[in-house]
C-alpha cells in the first residue's frame, strides 16, 4: 500500500503537536511537519513548490493567528495568517488535487444564540480574530469547495499557552482568582480534535464541507476552572465568579458558543468524549512526573 503524504502547517502549535501523535503511529502515513521556519504559508510560490516536490495528498492547516486580544491592534498580521494564508493553501490544494483540512473557530458567531450553533447558522463575528477566521472560511469555500473546514472552541493541550495551563499555574501561585461565569462554551482537548481530523483522512470517501467539533457538554469559564483545580488537586486557591463586564478585554467574546456536533458524529460514526473526561487525561499528562 502506498503511503499517504500529509503536510501539516503550524506543526509546533498545540494542535500541530497533537497531530504528530496521531500521525507518527501510522505506518501508512508520510508526514511533513512545517512551521514558519520550514514553510511560509503566506508565500504562494513556496506552497506550490512544497506540494510539487513532496507530492502532497493532504494538507492539514493548523496554523493561525490566535491571540484574540492582540488581534484587535494587529489587524494586518491577523488577516495575513487567517485570511490570505488559508486562501493560498486552498488555491494550491485545488491546483494540485490535494485535499485540505482547515481549522476554524466558534468566534465566527456573536454568541447570542440560546441553543448550540449549527454549521448553517449565520456567522456574525464580534472581534478581529473572529472576522478574519470567518473570511478565511469564505475564501477557502470559494476557491476550493472540496475542502473540509472544522470549527472548534476553547482548545487546550499539554503544550503551548492555553487556559488550562494558565489556570493550573495561577492555582499554584495565587490565594484567590476571579473567573468569568457568564461566558458558556465547550472545551476541546487538542488530541481529540487531531484524532477526528485524521479520521476524515482515513475515510474511504472524502466528506468535504463545514463541520463543528468540540468535546461534549457545556460549561462556563468559572466552572471549568473549578474542575481544573479539582482534578489537579489544587485546594489553596479560592476561585470566585465574576461577570464579563468586570473583566474588560480588547476583544469581545461570544457569551454562548456551544457547537452542535450532530453532523460530524453522523458523518464519521463517532462518539465524542465529555469535556471532563478529556480534561482529566490532559491534567494527568501535565502533572505526571517527568521521566529522566
Amino acid at each position: 500500500m502506498n503511503k499517504k503524504t500529509i503536510l501539516i502547517t503550524g506543526a509546533n502549535g498545540q494542535l500541530g503537536r497533537e497531530m504528530r501523535k496521531v500521525l507518527d503511529s501510522d505506518i501508512f502515513v508520510r508526514a511533513i511537519y512545517t512551521d514558519v521556519d520550514e514553510l511560509d504559508i503566506t508565500d504562494a510560490r513556496a506552497i506550490d513548490d512544497c506540494l510539487t516536490s513532496n507530492h502532497v495528498d493532504y494538507i492539514v492547516n493548523c496554523a493561525a493567528y490566535t491571540a484574540v486580544d492582540a488581534a484587535e491592534s494587529n489587524v494586518d498580521l491577523c488577516t495575513k495568517l487567517n485570511v490570505e494564508a488559508p486562501m493560498l493553501l486552498a488555491q494550491a490544494a485545488h491546483k494540485h488535487g490535494t485535499k485540505l483540512v482547515h481549522v476554524s473557530t466558534d468566534y465566527v458567531f456573536d454568541g447570542s444564540n440560546c441553543r448550540p450553533y449549527r454549521e448553517e447558522d449565520h456567522v456574525c463575528p464580534t472581534s478581529v480574530y473572529g472576522s478574519t477566521k470567518a473570511e478565511g472560511e469564505r475564501r477557502i469555500i470559494e476557491v476550493a469547495p472540496e475542502s473540509i473546514i472544522i470549527r472548534t472552541a476553547w482548545l487546550y493541550s499539554p503544550h503551548g499557552k492555553n487556559f488550562v495551563k494558565t489556570m493550573l499555574e495561577l492555582g499554584h501561585t495565587r490565594e484567590s482568582l476571579r473567573v468569568v461565569c457568564d461566558q458558556v462554551g465547550t472545551p476541546t482537548f487538542a488530541l481529540d480534535l487531531a484524532s477526528v481530523m485524521k479520521s476524515f483522512i482515513d475515510c474511504e470517501q472524502w466528506h468535504s464541507g463545514l463541520y463543528h467539533f468540540s468535546n461534549e457538554g457545556a460549561i462556563s469559564w468559572y466552572d471549568f476552572t473549578i474542575a481544573i483545580h479539582r482534578l489537579a488537586g489544587i485546594t489553596t486557591c479560592h476561585v470566585l465568579p465574576c461577570m464579563t463586564s468586570d473583566y474588560p478585554t480588547a476583544a469581545t467574546r461570544p457569551a454562548y458558543s456551544v457547537l452542535d456536533k450532530s453532523k460530524i458524529k453522523t458523518t464519521l460514526g463517532i462518539e465524542i468524549p465529555h469535556w471532563e473526561e478529556s480534561l482529566e487525561l490532559c491534567i494527568n499528562l501535565l502533572t505526571q512526573p517527568t521521566k529522566n
